[in-house]
């Protein structure tokens, strides 16, 4: 059976939603999804959803086809050329490596790390069976990259990344673009970074030094950033991430950018919350606004927490505070409305609420709006870093001691990383 009208209808479904580039557009029609999910019913494969492929031993997902709409929007970021030579981290079922074959040419070159062999083998497959060539699928840890083949014009990660490793910058030539799904204290951008080529000061032309790759005084800025949410990282390079199971049946689970005390959530979802009315109509759609307000508490606010799973008013994913004292919670469905559970519940609403308005009175900035800089570890930033006035750092992201983060930005919101410091403002 032939799917292309399948094809056309989601491609068309996706260009009335979001900007899609033509040649984006060609690639997505001529690669057959549903030959890289053989499993599932092909018109399903069509639809614009993420397809979960592998679960670990726990039951939680490791491994999809990601939903077309953020994989258009990150090819987009990429902005792949003929002849390009592209790295790729994380092959999962390999339709995106053969989107990008399909974007470099018969001149072009895709190598795709995965760290699991059955992923490998299984990306291999499909890309076989789909008639795909000019494709490397290497099983691989991605934080390593792939040096054999380096260098390369662009790299995308498609799994959620808690850092920029030394070997991708490494390995990306004079000029080079990554896109990766950058982790901000739990919430995840989409971002497109390249090397800032303005900043010719005598420190950055001759002062090299060996940094794998990385130039003393160099940083990588954002060109664009996009909301996403992606499967994490898994291996040595795997971030702070914590996620909880706090009920099986039906599932809850709390989310935290790092592992932190939070007493008894469960006993404290039990009890009637108080709530807040922060607006009783809220025009913007539920998504729009969650994925918004996400990032503002994520940036400005240590005590930050999602809670993801049914809490009687079935699935979602809701963004608020959790301290061991109880919960507080987010729910945009028409109004919107700040929950407080548990004995400091009320407390907790009225501190979620305020956030909102701080967030409104910034003009609700959303991902889009945000400027990422990342600058080696420890290199000192220039003071020109320095972030809006209107921003504050989470007190939990100050560099450690004996660390000292680039330029000072005391407004600005810094997240100490592994390898990187990224420096981060709105507008």
């Amino acid at each position: 059976m032939d799917f292309a009208a399948q094809r056309h209808a989601l491609v068309a479904r996706l260009r009335q939603a979001q900007d899609v580039g033509e040649r984006v557009a060609e690639a997505m029609l001529a690669v057959p999804r549903h030959l890289f999910v053989p499993g599932v019913e092909p018109e399903a494969a069509y639809r614009d959803e993420p397809i979960v492929t592998k679960l670990d031993d726990g039951g939680r997902p490791i491994s999809s086809s990601s939903q077309p709409a953020i994989m258009a929007t990150m090819l987009g970021q990429l902005g792949v050329e003929p002849g390009h030579r592209v790295l790729e981290i994380g092959a999962g079922t390999g339709y995106n490596a053969a989107l990008l074959a399909r974007l470099v040419g018969p001149a072009g070159r895709v190598v795709a790390l995965d760290i699991d062999a059955d992923t490998v083998e299984q990306a291999r497959e499909h890309l076989a069976a789909a008639g795909v060539s000019g494709v490397e699928v290497v099983c691989r840890d991605g934080a390593e990259g792939y040096p054999e083949l380096a260098p390369y014009d662009r790299l995308i990660a498609t799994v959620g990344v808690w850092d920029l490793a030394p070997a991708w910058l490494a390995q990306l030539a004079p000029g080079g673009r990554l896109v990766v799904p950058l982790d901000l204290r739990g919430v995840q951008v989409s971002a497109a970074f390249e090397r800032d080529t303005d900043r010719n000061t005598e420190r950055d032309t001759d002062r090299d030094t060996d940094r794998g790759g990385e130039r003393d005084g160099e940083r990588w800025v954002s060109r664009s950033v996009a909301p996403c949410g992606f499967m994490r990282m898994r291996g040595p390079f795997a971030g702070t991430e914590s996620v909880t199971v706090v009920r099986r049946d039906p599932m809850v689970m709390l989310v935290l950018p790092e592992p932190r005390e939070t007493g008894d959530v469960l006993a404290a979802l039990d009890t009637v919350p108080t709530e807040i009315t922060i607006r009783r109509a809220e025009a913007a759609p539920a998504a729009t606004v969650t994925m918004g307000l996400s990032l503002w508490l994520a940036l400005h606010e240590p005590r930050w927490c999602a809670v993801a799973g049914d809490l009687g008013r079935g699935p979602g994913i809701a963004a608020g505070l959790v301290e061991p004292g109880g919960v507080a919670l987010l729910a945009a469905d028409g109004a919107l409305v700040a929950r407080g559970y548990g004995a400091d519940g009320a407390r907790l609403a009225a501190e979620l609420a305020a956030h909102v308005r701080a967030w409104d009175e910034a003009g609700r900035p959303e991902a889009g709006a945000l400027r990422v800089e990342a600058y080696p570890r420890d290199t000192k930033a220039p003071s020109d870093t320095k972030a809006p006035s209107d921003t504050k750092a989470p007190s939990d992201t100050k560099a450690p001691s004996g660390t000292e983060a680039p330029g000072e930005a005391p407004d600005g919101v810094v997240i100490v990383k592994r390898h990187t410091t990224l420096v981060l403002r709105f507008g």
